[in-house]
C-alpha cells in the first residue's frame, strides 16, 4: 500500500497528488511514468512523473478526473491509501547537450511537461516554454513554468489568461526569430499533431511525449502500440517519447477512442457511486 502525502486541486478537474514511494523516487527521472491502481480491484492507469523527492521518497503525479479511475483517485483524501504504484516506467526524456530547445505543453499534458521543461534547465540549456489552455481557470503550474524558463508564453483559446490563440500561433513567432536544438511537445494527440507540422515547415527536430491506451507497461499486451516511421512500436517501452515527425497521428487518435462508449458507462456508473457516498 502507498499513502498520499498530500492533494491538491489544481482546478475543478485536475488534481496534484504526492505518493509515498521511496523505491520509485530513487530512480525517477522527467518523462518516465507510474502504473497505479487504486484499489485491488480497480484498474491500471498510467500517470506521467510530475516531479518527485529522492531525500522525502515521495512521487508527485497530476491528473485530470475525466475516467472512472481518475475519479476514484481523485476522491481520495491525504493520509489514505492507494494499492499499487509501480515504476518508474519508460524512458526518460534525453535533456543533455542542447543549448536552446522549446517545450510545448497543452492543458494537463503541461504537467509533463513542466518536469522536462525543469530537466532542460537544470542541464544548462535556454528554455523557451508555450503553455496553452482553452481559459483562465484551466491554468496550472505558470509559477512552476516561469521560474523554469527564460522565456515563458501562456495562450488560452478566449484570451482570459496570457495571449488569445492557439501553442502554434505563439510557437511560429519563436520559430521564426530562433534557432532550436529541439521542440518538445506534450499535450492532446491533436495539438501535437498541428505542431509537428508547424516544425517541419522549419526543420526543427520535434519530440513528442505518447500516452496511449496501457494496460501491463512492459510491453507484453501490446495495447499502447504505435506507428512511427511506419514501424509498430510500443509506448511503455520504446517511448513515451517519439520523432513527432515520424508518429502517425491519426492512427492514433481513432486508437483512443476505441473504449469511449465503455469508458462513458464507467464514469456514469462512478459518478454514481461517489454521489452515494457523499450521500
Amino acid at each position: 500500500m502507498f499513502q498520499i502525502v498530500s492533494r491538491e486541486e489544481l482546478n475543478p478537474s485536475v488534481v496534484k497528488m504526492t505518493v509515498s514511494a521511496p523505491a520509485v523516487a530513487k530512480k525517477a527521472k522527467a518523462g518516465q511514468f507510474v502504473i497505479l491502481r487504486v484499489d485491488d480491484e480497480g484498474e491500471r492507469i498510467p500517470l506521467t512523473v510530475a516531479d518527485y523527492d529522492r531525500t522525502a521518497g515521495t512521487v508527485t503525479v497530476i491528473f485530470q478526473t475525466v475516467g472512472a479511475s481518475t475519479m476514484l483517485l481523485g476522491s481520495k483524501k491525504s493520509g489514505e491509501y492507494i494499492s499499487d504504484f509501480v515504476g518508474p516506467l519508460g524512458n526518460p526524456t534525453e535533456t543533455e547537450g542542447f543549448s536552446r530547445v522549446c517545450v510545448v505543453g497543452g492543458g494537463v499534458g503541461s504537467a509533463i511537461a513542466y518536469p522536462a521543461a525543469k530537466a532542460f534547465a537544470e542541464s544548462g540549456a535556454v528554455v523557451d516554454t508555450v503553455v496553452g489552455f482553452r481559459s483562465k481557470d484551466l491554468v496550472i503550474l505558470e509559477n512552476e513554468f516561469r521560474a523554469v524558463s527564460d522565456n515563458f508564453i501562456l495562450m488560452t483559446d478566449d484570451g482570459t489568461a496570457g495571449e488569445k490563440g492557439l501553442v502554434t500561433d505563439s510557437l511560429r513567432r519563436l520559430l521564426e526569430t530562433n534557432r532550436y536544438d529541439e521542440v518538445l511537445c506534450i499535450g492532446p494527440i491533436i495539438m501535437m499533431k498541428f505542431v509537428c507540422r508547424l516544425t517541419a515547415e522549419f526543420g526543427v527536430k520535434t519530440v513528442v511525449s505518447m500516452n496511449p491506451i496501457m494496460i501491463d507497461g512492459t510491453g507484453m499486451c501490446g495495447g499502447c502500440r504505435l506507428t512511427v516511421g511506419g514501424r509498430t512500436v510500443f509506448a511503455c517501452v520504446d517511448g513515451p517519447e517519439f520523432d513527432g515527425h515520424q508518429v502517425d497521428f491519426d492512427e492514433a487518435m481513432s486508437r483512443s477512442r476505441m473504449y469511449s462508449d465503455f469508458e462513458k458507462r464507467r464514469r456514469e456508473e462512478t459518478c454514481a457511486l461517489l454521489n452515494k457516498e457523499v450521500k
